[in-house]
């Protein structure tokens, strides 16, 4: 979408890698075809244990190639599945660890961090309108499960997925709010 144009100049290019190591770590229903549960220590067996924190420093080693110094991560501890990898304070513990590893100084910034879905669709509205509400319905893709056949009010996905549950939710909170037109 061209709407948006004027911003790759703040985003640079995208870096697209292959992370099929992901899959190795561990048996979760994000890597294998396996149902959706709950484990007997509370997390969902979608957890791929330190997946942030992974993503993190591959996106710290290209922004350093780069002479960036800021990461931006979508993850918030407000309404997700338990995942100890979308704390603040875990991620906090990364910057400081990024930082103390590669001699540069990142700020790892988070501004999804203390909003629940709704709050966030909100911020989309404010910061980019019904443009920026339809890029991310239709470019963006949280399924669990991959589904990407039917283009939901909230954007792609199966609907019954934990992912696609509080993307739901949380559109629909939004919506509610939205003044009719």
């Amino acid at each position: 979408m061209h709407t948006f144009a004027h911003w790759r100049a703040r985003l640079h290019e995208d870096h697209l890698m292959n992370l099929p190591t992901l899959g190795a770590l561990s048996d979760t229903a994000l890597t294998c075809e396996i149902d959706i549960e709950w484990q007997a220590n509370g997390l969902p067996n979608t957890f791929i244990p330190g997946r942030n924190l992974i993503f993190l420093t591959f996106a710290a080693a290209v922004a350093a190639r780069r002479g960036l110094n800021v990461l931006v991560g979508g993850m918030c501890e407000t309404d997700f599945s338990g995942y100890p990898d979308c704390r603040d304070d875990a991620i906090k513990a990364l910057q400081v660890t990024l930082n103390l590893g590669m001699a540069q100084r990142f700020v790892i910034e988070t501004p999804l961090m203390r909003l629940d879905k709704a709050a966030t669709w909100q911020l989309a509205d404010a910061l980019g309108g019904h443009a920026l509400i339809e890029l991310i319905r239709a470019e963006t893709h949280t399924c669990y499960l991959g589904v990407r056949e039917e283009l939901h009010r909230w954007g792609y996905g199966c609907g019954e997925c934990p992912a696609c549950i509080l993307r739901r939710q949380g559109y629909e909170r939004f919506a509610e709010k939205q003044p009719s037109k």
